[in-house]
């Protein structure tokens, strides 16, 4: 329990320390450190938060306020597979801020940052909005929905996100929007090589200005810890049923998003909203029917795999000729989850091979390379990349952000 006292007390630190009783966490000095920065962040906003409150006592609280400098928020970086996500979900579940706030995946609050953009300037050319600077009206938008902001992978690789990233975010800082966000670099080496980079670095300079750099030194990588020994497709084998394997799956459910088995989310999309059934520690559960048997397409696809390193996919049918659409959804989603890095946990029917069986149209020789890449996704090559493309197609997304 020294985690908890050191930090105040904090709901962040107790449920931590819960946790790790539990055994759903082992120690690590590495995350402690994280743990103990987010806790005082927690607590910080929890003492300013109270001085907004009026009270008897809210002259004193706000006289406080308007002395104390403007919230820092904290940058973490660090090696993939070290705990990042599920630290910073646990700040955003304890966090005492209710409605405005909002928690998103790097790439996609960028693509969503650009559709605004793009919005504005179509609404001052059509004369409905004087003219201005369209980042500027952005940001405050931005401001008004959320005032902290916890951001997944952050990172830069597109040369459009890299030229208005300062002039975004330093309308955010002024209107007092404290930023959580996790890297798997520093600061210094964003964008690093990128077109243009010297107009890039006052960005950085703002990063470190507006928030607390702290590195994740943990030496153990718990997302392949948490994968190792855990087969990527999952077929009845002799005397099993499909009941046995449903309850294999579970296990490792639990073992990747930990024992509550994670919760729902909603991923919105430019006025759609894609059901999440279960998400936790950065993976995502569904049935095949949730991802193949509806309306989706390549851009639904994409924004699961930005925003999920794992996907737990289950009930993979027989595909026969009848049922070409939802093979073809298949081969779609398998691309981009292979593109992206994104790990795999499968339960079906027939092993790769044998799960497509039609023999006319284009998904009949598509899905040889999709064996292909299913067999590729179970190596220890591939379970060893990091999550994302990591060039600049990753930053052409047009969807918007995650929601908890």
């Amino acid at each position: 329990m020294e985690l908890a006292a050191e930090a105040g007390g904090s709901v962040l630190a107790a449920r931590y320390v819960a946790r790790m009783a539990a055994g759903d966490i082992l120690p690590d000095p590495g995350q402690a450190r994280i743990v103990s920065a987010l806790a005082k962040l927690e607590q910080r906003i929890a003492s300013r938060r109270l001085a907004r409150k009026t009270s008897a006592l809210g002259w004193l609280f706000a006289r406080r306020e308007t002395e104390a400098p403007p919230l820092r928020g904290l940058y973490i970086y660090g090696s993939v597979g070290r705990g990042k996500t599920m630290l910073v979900d646990l700040f955003y579940e304890c966090v005492a801020v209710r409605k405005r706030k909002r928690r998103a995946h790097f790439h996609e609050f960028m693509a969503d940052v650009h559709a605004r953009i793009f919005q504005v300037r179509n609404e001052m050319k059509a004369g409905k909005l004087k003219d201005g600077d369209p980042i500027a009206i952005v940001a405050h938008a931005l401001a008004q929905e959320a005032w902290l902001l916890c951001f997944d992978e952050f990172h830069v690789t597109d040369i459009a996100d890299a030229m208005i990233l300062g002039r975004l975010f330093e309308k955010l800082f002024a209107e007092g929007v404290v930023v959580v966000a996790t890297s798997n670099v520093a600061p210094k080496d964003l964008y690093e090589g990128g077109l243009n980079r010297a107009l890039f670095l006052p960005f950085i300079d703002m990063i470190q200005k507006h928030m607390e750099v702290v590195h994740i030194d943990s030496p153990t990588d718990y997302r392949m810890e948490k994968l190792d020994g855990v087969r990527s497709w999952y077929v009845p084998g002799p005397g099993e049923s499909l009941s046995d394997i449903d309850r294999e799956i579970d296990k490792i459910w639990r073992r990747i998003a930990g024992r509550d088995g994670g919760g729902p989310q909603v991923i919105e999309m430019q006025g759609r909203r894609l059901k999440v059934p279960a998400a936790g520690g950065g993976a995502a559960r569904f049935s095949f029917a949730d991802l193949c048997e509806a309306p989706l397409g390549a851009s639904d696809y994409l924004r699961l795999a930005r925003a999920f390193h794992t996907l737990v996919i289950e009930h993979i049918p027989v595909l026969e000729q009848d049922r070409r659409n939802e093979a073809k959804r298949f081969i779609t989603l398998i691309d981009e989850l292979y593109d992206n890095g994104v790990k795999l946990v499968a339960s079906a029917a027939a092993d790769p091979e044998d799960t497509y069986v039609g023999t006319e149209g284009a998904e009949a020789f598509e899905w040889a390379r999709t064996v292909s890449r299913l067999r590729e996704m179970r190596s220890s090559d591939y379970l060893a990349r990091p999550h994302g493309r990591g060039d600049s197609q990753a930053s052409g997304a047009t969807t918007g952000l995650v929601e908890t």
